[in-house]
């Protein structure tokens, strides 16, 4: 048995970090998952060290699903800190499940070590393309920003 975590983040204190609890628990209790705790903060997503999500990898163990809304939620890591934070998790063997990755919702609903294998390979390019994307998202915000102010 597995045990289910929800981490919802927001970037600054003025926006409200806990904006998908409702998308998130729906998911859970259509797929019929109770979420053991939930994780909350108000932290760049491009900071490696969020207390919260280092306290959520701390509890968790091999198996669990750290769930979130998207994988952006997780990361605009740079490469580095994107290649150790998915270290510690894979180090874990903790799943990650995001609402907007639909493959990665069968990681909780088979027990075919092929398939899970073959899922998680999947899941994993993803995880690591959509992460590229999120970043690169943040770095362009980031630059109209300065832009903007110039």
């Amino acid at each position: 048995m597995f045990r289910v975590y929800a981490y919802l983040r927001a970037s600054t204190d003025e926006q409200d970090a806990e904006r998908a609890k409702d998308d998130l628990a729906s998911f859970a209790k259509s797929s019929g998952l109770k979420i053991s705790g939930w994780f909350m903060e108000n932290e760049s997503g491009a900071r490696l060290h969020r207390p919260e999500l280092f306290r959520l990898l701390d509890i968790a163990q091999s198996g669990d699903v750290l769930l979130v809304e998207q994988v952006d939620r997780i990361s605009r890591l740079n490469t580095a800190d994107w290649e150790t934070l998915k270290s510690i998790i894979k180090d874990k063997k903790i799943r990650i499940v995001a609402l907007d990755l639909p493959t990665s919702h069968q990681l909780i609903a088979t027990s075919d070590e092929f398939t899970n294998r073959m899922l998680g390979a999947l899941n994993d390019m993803m995880l690591d393309m959509l992460a590229a994307i999120a970043r690169k998202d943040y770095e362009d915000r980031r630059r109209r920003q300065f832009q903007g102010i110039q």
